[in-house]
């Protein structure tokens, strides 16, 4: 494993780690954690060692703002983490792996669709309870009301974090994620993609994955039954992994 360090448009460093397949192959997982998350989530740390046994590299990286990645978490939005995956892709092609597979978690998801929708380079997608209408998303946690008052203020503290982190998040984050239609631009990829969902999840509404798969050229929708945004029921967690992990390793 080897901590790099690439930059994204603007020239704000970014962090990642390399783990490189032994012997190589061609192919290459791409990483994309949740908001407030990191390059380390339990996901991301569960899955990496089952991809690495099937002779699959993987490449997890922190987002502007998060981890040990440059930038203030409060100034993050859609539009900077679809181009810090743009630059990730960039620089795993680089390294001359032919095939890609993004996946994307939560909030990384819906940049990774929108990534997706852009590039070229990408053998598969697959997508962890993905965001797909950040609007409702805070509309249900929110209301109305909450918005309104983020506007006024500007910013208010994260609503998805552990209480007491301190993160806050500028009003600029539902500005910029209101320039995307997430079920729109999933009609532009051209990849077989898998979505992978708890079913009673109550952060991110399975309904939003149910109809993004139908906006798909190639969309596989799993829902687990029972299973909240973080798969914290009993067996739920190894099930997630065990889908995606048995998917990603078919695709060689």
């Amino acid at each position: 494993m080897e901590k790099i360090f690439f930059n994204n448009s603007k020239g704000d460093k970014l962090c990642g780690l390399l783990s490189i397949a032994d012997p190589q192959k061609d192919m290459i997982a791409v990483l994309c954690h949740g908001h407030s998350s990191s390059k380390n989530s339990k996901s991301w740390m569960t899955l990496e060692p089952i991809l690495l046994a099937n002779n699959i590299s993987v490449f997890r990286f922190d987002f502007y703002g998060n981890g040990e990645s440059e930038g203030k978490f409060e100034d993050s939005d859609i539009t900077e983490t679809t181009d810090d995956i743009l630059r990730a892709i960039d620089y795993v092609k680089a390294l001359d792996f032919k095939r890609i597979v993004l996946v994307g978690s939560s909030f990384g998801g819906l940049s990774s669709i929108i990534a997706a929708s852009k590039s070229k380079d990408l053998y598969a997608l697959v997508l962890k309870s993905p965001v797909s209408d950040y609007y409702e998303v805070d509309l249900q946690k929110l209301g109305q009301q909450g918005l309104q008052e983020w506007k006024e203020k500007g910013v208010i503290g994260y609503a998805y974090s552990e209480p007491g982190s301190g993160l806050l998040l500028n009003y600029s984050f539902v500005e910029d994620y209101l320039k995307y239609d997430a079920y729109a631009v999933a009609e532009k990829i051209e990849v077989p993609t898998l979505i992978v969902h708890g079913d009673m999840d109550t952060e991110v509404p399975f309904s939003q994955s149910e109809k993004l798969v139908k906006r798909l050229k190639q969309g596989k929708l799993i829902g687990v039954n029972g299973a909240n945004h973080w798969y914290a029921e009993d067996g739920k967690f190894d099930e997630m992994i065990k889908l995606i992990s048995d998917y990603i390793v078919k695709l060689k």
